[in-house]
């Protein structure tokens, strides 16, 4: 049982109008620098790899080869596996966002968790449509592995970045302003154990090459720990020594 006494501690979420409900059962996931660093080793070394016709396309041609040959688009799984991909899809991540930052902001009386949304989008949608259009490479459904095809958008997975990236921040954002235990766990859940659903779905229905959705999610843990930065540097001093600002 709580007392019902504000307690002020520069440790929560908006100083000095109440500790959080719930102590943290997860971390909040920020990536630690070695995560960022092996994100970045691995999405550049894949990209220029797959630029100069390497080993990658080698791979991903024969994972989908072989996926392709399950054939499972044309069966009882593709319903299933489509819904698991949508673990990543933008639309569905966002509805629950939307709730998410609602019950924060009327709860906490904050705006904070709606400017560190705001600002993964943003980061999101113009890293993975520069890559996109870039590289330009096409799906396993186009008839073949083309690169700087006016209709490649395949690399990366969008919907890998938006998992690791968005799950990410709505984890932290049930952590740090103290949602049930049960919440936190499914937000961690969503956040580390749905981008690798995602990807398997992904690439068993052949919609994606497999190393799409490793920098999708390489480029993800990247945007995710430049949120994490941004939020450090730029938004706790705006809105002033991590507190939110009241709503009018």
């Amino acid at each position: 049982m709580t007392s019902g006494v504000v307690r002020r501690s520069p440790d929560t979420p908006d100083a000095g109008r109440r500790v959080p409900e719930h102590p943290p059962v997860v971390s909040i996931g920020r990536p630690t620098w070695w995560a960022l660093g092996v994100a970045l080793l691995v999405g550049a070394v894949l990209t220029v790899d797959l630029l100069v016709h390497g080993v990658t396309e080698h791979v991903d041609g024969w994972i989908s080869d072989t996926v392709g040959g399950w054939g499972l688009r044309d069966t009882a799984a593709y319903t299933p596996l489509y819904w698991v991909t949508q673990i990543g899809g933008r639309g569905s991540v966002l509805i629950v966002l939307v709730g998410l930052i609602g019950w924060l902001a009327g709860r906490h009386r904050t705006l904070r968790p709606l400017l560190r949304v705001v600002v993964a989008l943003v980061l999101l949608t113009v890293a993975v449509y520069a890559l996109k259009y870039a590289i330009g490479r096409t799906a396993p459904g186009h008839g073949g592995d083309f690169l700087h095809h006016p209709d490649g958008q395949s690399y990366p997975s969008g919907h890998l970045a938006n998992a690791v990236l968005l799950w990410g921040v709505a984890r932290w954002q049930a952590v740090q302003y103290g949602m049930s235990p049960r919440i936190q766990r499914l937000f961690w859940g969503l956040a580390v154990i749905g981008p690798v659903l995602c990807t398997l779905a992904m690439v068993a229905l052949d919609f994606h090459w497999l190393s799409d959705a490793v920098v999708g999610a390489a480029v993800g843990l990247l945007l995710l720990g430049v949120v994490h930065a941004l939020d450090d540097l730029v938004l706790s001093r705006w809105l002033g020594a991590r507190a939110g600002p009241r709503l009018s």
